[in-house]
């Protein structure tokens, strides 16, 4: 049975031959699926699934043969390899590794394409494919794609689960990738956000600072597509949504650290983390200190009291 979270490729990986090798797997509900796990020697046949899956190889030294979806290859992995996995393809693939590389290290990315059909058919007027054959043939290069994908894993391994504000950035930030190195870019909008469409942007970010905010509801509430949205929304301000709205959770923790004494517990969970321990990590990441250190140092040592 599949969960509702999470994608068939995930439930694949759960249930399959690799649930022994599994070592993170985090859902961002239906938009996007980040696995991590390590792939051992020998043949390995995984059905035809309805996503597309983005692997990178995280170590290297394996030879690595089959089929993706677009023709037999049969290649040398070098570390940060990537591979691209067609949809309602049967893949079929087989490694061989050396005695001192027991078993590939692998990050995929997983995209259901129910999900994104719909999100990249508003920019393309109905015209989007999922047709990437020629990357779908055996390894290929992209350093846009490496700095997603260290971008992504980074946030979640201080934030948790990605938000789908992140998961639908990253994507759209992937997919336009793709779709440039397969010979159909994706359209350029033009220009920043309009003056009314950048205020009520940081508006509604404002508002639910507190939840899981989606890229396409910033987007329907400005009346462009995501895709769109996103590349504007970073013409104007400088910084991608999902930094901005990152921004605006630390500047209202550093708001409430100041003028109120409420528990640092409670303060995550107004700014939308799941704990003390997620504000923390993104509080060191940003200010160089924690919570309670920043409220002492602009409150004074009188102003301390016990934390949650």
């Amino acid at each position: 049975m599949t969960l509702p979270d999470s994608s068939a490729t995930a439930q694949w990986y759960r249930e399959g031959r690799c649930d022994m090798y599994l070592r993170t797997m985090k859902s961002a509900g239906r938009v996007l699926d980040l696995i991590e796990y390590g792939r051992p020697t020998g043949d390995m046949f995984r059905p035809a699934l309805p996503e597309i899956v983005l692997y990178q190889d995280l170590r290297g030294g394996g030879r690595v043969s089959g089929n993706l979806g677009g023709g037999s290859f049969d290649v040398n992995s070098e570390r940060g390899a990537l591979y691209l996995a067609a949809p309602d393809f049967a893949v079929k693939s087989t490694v061989k590794t050396s005695h001192q590389v027991r078993a590939l290290e692998i990050r995929a990315l997983v995209f259901p394409i129910a999900q994104w059909q719909e999100i990249l058919d508003v920019s393309t007027d109905g015209q989007f494919s999922f047709d990437f054959p020629h990357l779908c043939g055996g390894t290929f290069d992209s350093p846009a794609i490496r700095s997603a994908l260290r971008t992504i894993w980074g946030l979640c391994s201080e934030e948790g689960p990605p938000s789908r504000l992140l998961a639908q950035a990253a994507g759209c930030e992937i997919f336009a990738e793709l779709c440039r190195l397969g010979g159909a870019p994706l359209p350029i909008a033009r220009g920043g956000l309009a003056p009314w469409a950048e205020r009520r942007s940081l508006e509604l970010m404002r508002a639910r600072l507190s939840e899981d905010i989606s890229l396409d509801e910033l987007a329907a509430e400005v009346r462009l597509s995501p895709f769109h949205f996103a590349r504007m929304f970073r013409q104007s301000l400088g910084v991608p949504p999902r930094v901005y709205f990152t921004r605006l959770r630390l500047e209202k923790a550093r708001e409430l650290l100041e003028q109120t004494d409420l528990p640092i517990t409670q303060i995550a969970l107004e700014v939308g983390y799941s704990s003390n321990q997620v504000l923390a990590r993104v509080f060191l990441k940003h200010m160089r200190m924690s919570p309670s250190s920043y409220r002492r140092a602009v409150r004074g040592p009188a102003s301390f009291v016990p934390q949650q």
